[in-house]
């Protein structure tokens, strides 16, 4: 058949269990008829098409049919398929054309308003799909799919293009009650995924768009297809015994080449590991309590390659924190029940119960090394923000590889000052050289001093995802 001469010179019909189109198979008596694939190729994407003279005329839609009338998405026209592939769903192996995973996403019947040259205009009816549609092509062969009617959800919720975090406050000891839940705290970074038409975006706790950082953790997208999620969690790296190490996620942080970074996956895999669901399909549940948002989460089942849904517990949080300690993870999160998500609140609904004193702050300044590094960074001034004043903290020789003060240096340099930073503390050194406050470093220590110092801090890693205007002094509620 003329019409499937393209369908077949790109397939090996005797590898693949695609349907061969040998025999021409009668279009259906009544309305024509339609089907939307999901297709788990190389990348993942829908495969609509429409029921026409004998064939079915197809565009690959890669984020989807569109369900609201103020998304258009591109359909891009592909070859004729066989009236066979209407029923199709399977696995078309490796090593041939379109090769994946492929499922009926919807199917049924359509009626033609208009079909001419660069415009098609259908009425669809279907099990997921109902209502008018219209194709038209905008530049060879990309098409748009539009949909006419209102919105087939009346109530559909547009995913929100931002999510500040909610915040935990630090405590100095476990609450008590029924109105708490608890969580391991991992030692990484936050992030926010967004996910809609199986494409993901990875959103760090200052905005910054991450995603391409992370490519591993494309397949949670796809692995939810048309499923629209905005999921928080926290990004990890892990050390050889399966413990969550921020030093070790510093190694992908701050890396902008592709190159780079698909080396670096390959040393360094980063983990997602989700404990909240703020949207779902169309629906968003940050007004609902924690409980009811853990568990709509956990009807997900997410869990891949990459990210878990990690456990909860509903009544012993001591047992918890001990567990955290014996895992060597850095402790534990009480989170009320009963509490909505507040976005960028740290308002007292989560605490955070810690293993080991940290402290994010802010670097002010450095000293000169001695020895083999004379002349080069010796320790880090470190300092926090009380109001409108720059509180100097102390300064931080520990926990530094040759590699990291290289790193440090280098980071340092363009940022030197005349005058101190610091407005507030006591106890700077005569020796400082003294830089714009514009990192912030993750510190370990065993306590405070009485003159609001740190007392054996060590260097942790560099965040990128805070600004230092918000670092503040952490103190136990």
């Amino acid at each position: 058949m003329g019409k499937l001469k393209a369908y077949k010179a790109k397939r090996d019909l005797k590898k693949t269990p695609e349907p061969a189109g040998a025999r021409r198979r009668k279009p259906s008596a009544k309305q024509p008829r339609f089907v939307v694939q999901e297709h788990h190729a190389r990348r993942l994407h829908w495969d609509f098409r429409l029921e026409r003279d004998g064939v079915l005329v197809s565009w690959a839609v890669p984020k989807g049919v569109p369900e609201d009338p103020k998304q258009n998405h591109l359909a891009v026209h592909v070859e004729d398929h066989p009236l066979d592939y209407i029923d199709f769903a399977g696995k078309i192996p490796a090593g041939s054309y379109g090769a994946g995973e492929v499922s009926i996403w919807d199917a049924g019947t359509y009626e033609t308003e208009k079909w001419r040259e660069g415009e098609v205009m259908v009425v669809l009816r279907g099990k997921r799909l109902h209502g008018r549609y219209v194709l038209f092509q905008t530049d060879g062969q990309n098409w748009m799919i539009h949909r006419m009617d209102p919105p087939q959800d009346p109530e559909h919720e547009p995913l929100p293009k931002q999510v500040k975090p909610m915040l935990a406050k630090l405590s100095a000891k476990v609450p008590k009650g029924a109105n708490w839940a608890y969580e391991f705290k991992w030692d990484g970074i936050r992030a926010i995924a967004f996910i809609e038409g199986g494409r993901l975006r990875l959103q760090s706790r200052n905005f910054e768009d991450i995603t391409r950082r992370y490519p591993e953790l494309r397949a949670l997208a796809e692995k939810l297809g048309s499923h629209s999620a905005v999921l928080d969690g926290e990004l990890v790296a892990l050390d050889t015994g399966g413990v969550p190490r921020f030093e070790l996620l510093q190694q992908r942080m701050g890396l902008n080449s592709d190159t780079e970074i698909r080396r670096r996956m390959q040393d360094v895999p980063v983990f997602y590991l989700i404990f909240d669901l703020l949207y779902d399909a169309g629906r968003t549940l940050m007004a609902k309590p924690y409980r009811e948002r853990r568990a709509a989460l956990e009807k997900l089942k997410l869990a891949g390659a990459n990210w878990q849904t990690p456990p909860v517990e509903w009544d012993d949080g001591d047992a918890m924190y001990a567990a955290s300690g014996n895992s060597g993870l850095e402790g534990i999160v009480a989170k009320r029940i009963d509490t909505p998500y507040r976005e960028s609140s740290r308002g007292g609904e989560w605490l955070k119960i810690k293993n080991h004193a940290s402290q994010e702050l802010v670097i002010g300044g450095w000293l000169p090394g001695a020895g083999r590094r004379e002349g080069h960074l010796g320790a880090l001034l470190t300092g926090y923000y009380e109001g409108e004043d720059f509180v100097y903290a102390g300064r931080v020789g520990t926990g530094f590889s040759d590699r990291t003060l290289d790193e440090l240096e280098q980071r340092l340099r363009p940022l030197q000052r005349d005058g101190s930073p610091f407005t507030r503390g006591r106890g700077l050194p005569r020796t400082a050289q003294f830089v714009e406050p514009e990192l912030v470093g993750e510190f370990e220590f065993s306590e405070w001093t009485r003159e609001g110092q740190l007392r054996q801090p060590s260097f942790k890693g560099l965040r990128s995802d805070k600004q230092p205007t918000e670092v503040v002094r952490e103190k136990p509620a």
